[in-house]
């Protein structure tokens, strides 16, 4: 990417300046040190899987689809669930909790930078998997779909129908399982159950969108092959980058302050998943092309809904919101900094003062109901 983009490779350039790129080399540099001083002939499946500590980090972080579940079973009215950014259980986040170093700090990156779309490589098949990886009833393998199967689909499918090994319909399959016939993309609970996965983490607890990439079929290409791997994959690492730039994005912000507004809630209709804006209001919802209902809230403002048009084009359509505070908190802010209200908001300030005054007589009427029955009593 550095050579193309100082060549002038418009795609690249582009790419650059408008997507703030993150590259992990590798989430478990212990597994890798073994897999390598093994060599790539002598290596088993399962050498480099697991760091010092014996942990195997595809599938260390925190069970929230069990959080999940249990609390669609538990609660009746459905408005209540939440259904995005669920807390860690406290029993992971305890300093006993057998949770890896590496897996930790993962998670520390994950929280602090606001990612949008990811994706995790691994090696020994031929094949893209997108979550849920972990199956609702723990069966050995079972389709568990997310609210975003359909974008799930088409991020696996963007990068399996450009992979030069992948799209190729007279490869042989690299085990016992035949991917060809599914396209190469599958979701990752209909091939096997793996709980705790990083993928169904990102999806649970963060605005991030990600799918696992098994590259090649050989778990451990020889370092001679690693060009080949590089062309293989190549058109598909750049196409999947840019599919960060579909669906919509803009600013939540304060409509009296223009600040912007951190945590709001964005939540498209007919979709049961919400994601929530950053420290300064900006927002990237991820979607196919279609018209989308869209309605935003945070705490201490009135809800507002536009529509939003999502185009085939490789570009995000800006779909920005400016929120009203609650009619109270908005005549605070005003009075605050000596302002003047106009004739609406003295109408409202009114009636807030009236509704106040009839509140507090009736408070004063029923207690002295209640003391006038006492004094009978006695």
């Amino acid at each position: 990417m550095c050579e193309e983009y100082k060549r002038g490779d418009q795609r690249i350039v582009r790419l650059v300046k408008e997507t703030r790129i993150h590259l992990l080399p590798s989430m478990n540099p212990d597994g890798h040190e073994t897999a390598f001083n093994k060599g790539s002939e002598l290596a088993g499946w399962a050498t480099g899987r697991y760091s010092y500590e014996g942990i195997d980090m595809n599938s260390n972080f925190a069970d929230l689809n069990s959080e999940m579940w249990n609390a669609i079973e538990l609660e009746t009215d459905r408005s209540k669930l939440i259904n995005h950014y669920f807390p860690m259980p406290e029993a992971y986040t305890s300093e006993k909790a057998f949770v890896a170093f590496e897996t930790r700090a993962v998670i520390d990156w994950m929280q602090n930078i606001p990612f949008v779309l990811s994706a995790n490589l691994h090696g020994g098949e031929l094949v893209v998997t997108y979550p849920y990886d972990m199956t609702r009833d723990w069966a050995p393998r079972e389709h568990t779909p997310t609210p975003d199967e359909s974008f799930f689909r088409w991020l696996a499918t963007v990068y399996a129908s450009t992979n030069q090994v992948m799209s190729n319909p007279d490869r042989r399959p690299c085990h016992n399982k035949d991917f060809i016939r599914y396209n190469n993309i599958i979701n990752g609970a209909d091939w096997h159950n793996v709980p705790a996965s990083m993928n169904d983490f990102s999806y649970l607890h963060t605005n991030c969108f990600e799918v696992t990439v098994e590259l090649s079929c050989d778990k451990f290409p020889h370092a001679s092959e690693l060009p080949i791997e590089w062309e293989n994959n190549r058109e598909s690492l750049l196409v999947y980058m840019e599919q960060v730039h579909r669906g919509i994005k803009g600013v939540i912000r304060d409509k009296d302050t223009e600040a912007g507004i951190a945590d709001a809630v964005i939540k498209v209709d007919d979709i049961d998943h919400h994601i929530r804006s950053v420290t300064d209001g900006d927002y990237w919802r991820l979607l196919n092309p279609g018209e989308y209902k869209v309605t935003v809230s945070a705490e201490g403002y009135l809800r507002s809904s536009r529509t939003c048009r999502v185009m085939y084009e490789h570009y995000p359509t800006i779909c920005d919101f400016r929120l009203t505070k609650v009619p109270e908190q908005r005549l605070r802010l005003i009075i605050g900094r000596g302002g003047k209200l106009t004739t609406d908001l003295q109408l409202k300030l009114r009636q807030l003062r009236l509704r106040k005054l009839r509140v507090t007589t009736k408070a004063i009427n029923q207690r002295r109901a209640a003391a006038a029955k006492r004094a009978k009593r006695v």
